[in-house]
């Protein structure tokens, strides 16, 4: 067995992240970490990784006990960590990101061709090549995350973890991932893949271990089980099949007309934007990341004005007005990047809880703090958010549980309108069977939902019609009865639609 992880505990205080856990991985395998948001996965490799110690049990590789005392110790054990958000230097060349901390020298300084050509020749090897001049700023996601990986290899890694690797990445480029991953592992390598994506997973994996609540529910090999086994484990009951009922819409919710919106470089960033969504309806926005999706969600909110256009909320016109007016003519707002636009990591749960629900829990001038901190806790048991307490500071969650929170806050305004972006990024199919039932719900309940994903089976699952957006522009929309994932792709990818 290349690595055990033999009775892991780890404890914080009265709450035990990890509670005698099992792990084991040998040589050339995938074996798939999965669990709900708070299981303890995250824990047990940043353990594994010299992020944390145990509060009990041992590591051994290759049936030596061995201790790290930091990631520094872990990678000096063949041991390398891709993370869930990339920790790369934009404005560095893909060669100098790979080489960072072991750079070629030439005499006392850098050598960078020298850098460039180990990266190719690594890239080569490894079946995964890159230009080693390119900026990691010009690089799509999908390149980011071989460059992430390459990295790793560069370092020596014969173990590779993987934090949820395919969250922001486009169906081909999660499709050319796996590919890799197969290929990397032919060649001896191991990883370790944490991913709430059943499907990915029964693809890609070897073995499968399930936690829940710090326990391992279970050990199988992949070719033995299903997705809905899987689920079973990581939940301990059967999911719910949620069905989305014929829209039934009604007045024109939100109008944007002509939206433009220009770039800092020649190229516009939005270019003459037409929609609507209805009362009762949700409209889904389908595209790879970086087509317009942002700007668009932020142009609405009112986070930046636009260069040219309408934009309409109930039949009012918000252009250009402050986020502040226009959420309180109507808007609530699942923001694509929970940590940059959704919390604040330094208040605590109820504190980010009650973020746009000051005016509904006031007394005579002061905030009814018993009020809110029900609230809060009615979220906390509706979504199954795993917390040790209101008190707990937001950066202390795990990110599928923030997410909840976020899910939770907005869903609550109850207002006539709701983007939704990326709403379940991150989250473990418990919670993505909450969160689409809730969106369904208000949108039965004759509220408007624009919804953004990357996802394409979340927005043909909940989408009454798509849209998808290239180069800034909606380029097609199509019927989601009766689309399909190659046409949306296709799409997606700049082409026409067929069919």
């Amino acid at each position: 067995m290349l690595l055990q992880m033999d009775s892991i505990t780890k404890s914080y205080g009265s709450v035990t992240a990890n509670n005698n856990v099992q792990f084991s991985l040998q040589r050339g395998e995938i074996h798939a970490l999965v669990g709900e948001n708070g299981a303890g996965k995250t824990t047990l490799m940043r353990i594994l990784y010299g992020m944390e110690s145990p509060t009990s049990g041992e590591i051994l590789m290759d049936g030596k006990p061995v201790s790290f005392a930091s990631p520094a110790d872990a990678i000096k054990h063949k041991i390398g960590m891709v993370h869930q958000h990339f920790m790369l230097f934009p404005t560095f060349t893909i060669a100098e990101n790979i080489v960072i901390g072991r750079e070629p020298s030439k005499g006392v300084g850098f050598d960078r061709r020298a850098a460039a050509a180990e990266t190719e020749r690594i890239g080569k090897l490894y079946g995964m090549p890159v230009d080693p001049w390119k900026k990691v700023a010009d690089c799509s996601l999908g390149m980011q995350q071989r460059v992430e990986i390459l990295k790793v290899l560069y370092q020596g890694a014969e173990v590779i973890i993987l934090d949820e690797p395919t969250g922001v990445l486009t169906p081909l480029e999660v499709k050319e991932l796996l590919i890799a991953i197969k290929g990397l592992a032919a060649q001896g390598k191991s990883f370790i893949l944490i991913s709430h994506k059943l499907q990915e997973i029964m693809e890609v994996a070897d073995r499968v271990t399930v936690l829940r609540d710090g326990k391992v529910s279970g050990t199988v090999d992949a070719k033995d089980t299903s997705a809905e086994q899987l689920s079973r484990l990581m939940v301990g009951r059967d999911l719910i099949h949620i069905s989305r009922n014929e829209a039934s819409r009604g007045k024109k919710v939100l109008e944007v007309s002509n939206v433009s919106l220009k770039g800092l470089k020649t190229k516009p960033l939005l270019t003459n934007v037409n929609l609507y969504v209805d009362e009762g309806e949700i409209v889904g926005i389908a595209g790879i990341s970086g087509n317009g999706q942002s700007e668009l969600i932020q142009t609405i909110s009112g986070l930046i004005k636009p260069d040219g256009g309408e934009i309409k909320l109930l039949g009012q016109n918000v252009t250009g007005s402050p986020a502040g007016v226009i959420r309180e003519r109507g808007l609530a707002h699942i923001p694509e990047d929970r940590y940059q636009w959704g919390v604040a990591k330094d208040a605590t749960v109820t504190e980010n809880g009650l973020m746009g629900h000051t005016g509904k829990h006031q007394k005579y001038g002061m905030l009814d703090g018993a009020g809110i901190r029900q609230m809060v806790s009615e979220w906390v048991t509706r979504f199954g958010i795993k917390t040790g307490s209101l008190s707990t500071k937001a950066q202390f969650l795990s990110g599928g549980n923030l997410q909840k929170l976020i899910v939770a806050r907005e869903l609550a305004q109850k207002t006539p309108f709701l983007i939704a972006a990326e709403p379940t990024r991150g989250v473990d199919v418990g919670a993505m069977e909450i969160i689409h039932g809730e969106l369904l719900k208000k949108r039965d309940e004759r509220g408007a939902i624009l919804l953004i994903s990357s996802e394409l089976t979340e927005i043909l699952k909940l989408s009454d019609r798509i849209l998808v957006m290239y180069e800034g522009q909606i380029v097609g929309e199509l019927d989601a009865d009766t689309a399909t994932e190659e046409q949306i792709s296709l799409l997606m990818a700049g082409g026409k639609a067929v069919g």
